[in-house]
């Protein structure tokens, strides 16, 4: 409602304007509940599906998500049936969820515990340059508190996605490491909506919030190895 109300027109590379704020912020406790819309549809496996392809898989192979039912990618999909060095194959090339799980287990007050898919080298060889880049991790109380930086956020489709994405991997990660889930903070660079998604907004932000309660999130218990959850989990 702030961009709609207040947000600034602008062009950019899509050839579609926006109206669009910086640096917005939004803060959830997942103790108390799970961010995921209820005054629309999100396809919620889908994006589990994908965040699981990125993280756990570590996969920048197409046909590795299309076996899971997910075409979102194909649009991007190289000659070669990859993304390029994008997203998943950031991940498995410098370790980066191992690493993340043995700081969070091992030294849990360590200020440097990051997943970072922004690599100006292979930036060149990337399809599409990471919007949810960047992801900061800290542990206060025994609980795991994940910040996530996107640099750009279609707040109808897109950011809704997003959030729910990575408040499930911190969950997973939660999880396997002994920890509970805390705050989960979502910084968004360029918020934006695209001129043809005005009038669905303008619908959807007259639903009552309050209609539903707010959601949980259900992880198999069982579980303690991250490698080994899946999307039934």
């Amino acid at each position: 409602k702030d961009i709609l109300d207040n947000g600034y027109y602008d062009n950019n590379r899509t050839g579609m304007p926006t109206y669009k704020l910086p640096h917005q912020i939004m803060q959830f406790n997942l103790q108390k509940e799970f961010p995921i819309l209820t005054t629309k549809f999100v396809a919620f496996k889908t994006a589990v599906k994908e965040m699981l392809w990125i993280y756990q898989k570590q996969s920048n192979v197409v046909e590795d998500l299309r076996q899971m039912n997910v075409k979102i990618w194909n649009e991007w999909e190289g000659e070669d049936g990859t993304i390029g060095k994008a997203y998943g194959y950031q991940v498995k090339k410098f370790h980066q969820i191992d690493n993340l799980i043995e700081a969070l287990k091992n030294n849990p007050q360590d200020r440097r515990m990051m997943l970072n898919l922004w690599n100006w080298e292979d930036l060149p060889e990337m399809s599409l340059a990471p919007c949810c880049f960047l992801t900061m991790w800290d542990v206060t109380d025994g609980h795991l508190n994940c910040m996530l930086i996107q640099r750009s956020g279609d707040m109808p489709l897109g950011v809704p996605f997003n959030s729910a994405q990575f408040s499930v991997l911190t969950h997973m990660l939660a999880q396997v490491t002994g920890l509970k889930p805390g705050l989960f903070t979502h910084v968004i660079n360029n918020a934006h909506i695209y001129e043809n998604q005005i009038e669905g907004m303008e619908v959807q932000i007259t639903r009552a919030n309050d209609a539903y309660s707010a959601p949980k999130l259900w992880l198999n218990p069982e579980i303690k190895d991250f490698y080994e959850f899946t999307i039934d989990d």
